[in-house]
């Protein structure tokens, strides 16, 4: 049996996060107080909600049982280091965890500082919730699937290697990173971040600013691709709701 292809559903998303983000930077010229650069579009908060909805739907139409949230005061779960941490999207079956998924989008000007501060999130992130289900906070016996999606603004920054700035004085890094673009490093990080288990998968697409229209966007790699994340996610909530 062919695996679904969730190529029109991401299209979709996509679109939806490039109009949203160049109507808020539209409304953010206009203002009295305008952000610096493109910071506009990236701190209006609804630019990936098209992402999250699509998780949503397809989980409600494939899992009935299951319990899909998306409202902000709905997706909050505890943690082990810290109180509790906001998800995007949190899915629960009989008073547990079943899926919980983390959504990003790395933009410029600067591509550096926001990479940084992007794995920052994410390592934080699935260590956190790892010891909150080893402490039994996400339910009985629960063993949710973690997912992790990040867009990549398709620019000549985000492509091209960077220079190599605050390098170590001690010792050389992973030779891996040294021929690396951002959108490279970002394929490295959703890959490690699987094989150390710290997530049930991960995927990394990029996007042009001319995809409003098209919706086109691209995977970086066969593990890292969204459609494969949107696959295991549907499966594993079938699993655990006999859906």
């Amino acid at each position: 049996m062919p695996k679904a292809d969730y190529s029109d559903e991401i299209r979709k998303a996509v679109r939806f996060y490039w109009r949203t983000k160049k109507a808020a930077q539209k409304k953010n010229q206009v203002g009295k107080k305008a952000d610096a650069g493109k910071r506009g579009g990236a701190t209006a908060g609804k630019n990936l909600d098209g992402f999250s909805k699509v998780f949503a739907t397809l989980a409600k139409k494939k899992c009935p049982r299951a319990e899909v949230y998306q409202n902000k005061s709905k997706v909050i779960l505890p943690g082990h280091f810290r109180p509790t941490k906001q998800w995007d999207l949190v899915v629960i079956h009989e008073g547990k965890l079943i899926a919980t998924l983390e959504l990003k989008s790395l933009g410029g000007p600067s591509f550096g500082n926001n990479a940084n501060n992007r794995c920052e999130e994410a390592l934080g992130s699935g260590l956190d919730l790892s010891f909150a289900q080893r402490e039994g906070l996400l339910g009985a016996g629960a063993a949710p699937f973690v997912g992790y999606c990040i867009l990549v603004e398709d620019e000549e920054k985000s492509r091209s290697i960077p220079k190599r700035g605050n390098p170590s004085i001690h010792f050389d890094s992973d030779p891996v990173f040294k021929t690396a673009s951002y959108q490279e490093r970002m394929r490295i990080l959703c890959e490690r971040m699987i094989q150390e288990r710290l997530y049930t998968a991960a995927a990394v697409i990029t996007s042009p600013p001319n995809a409003a229209r098209s919706g086109g966007f691209k995977d970086l790699s066969k593990t890292t691709s969204l459609n494969r994340l949107l696959q295991k996610f549907l499966a594993h909530i079938q699993i655990e709701t006999n859906g």
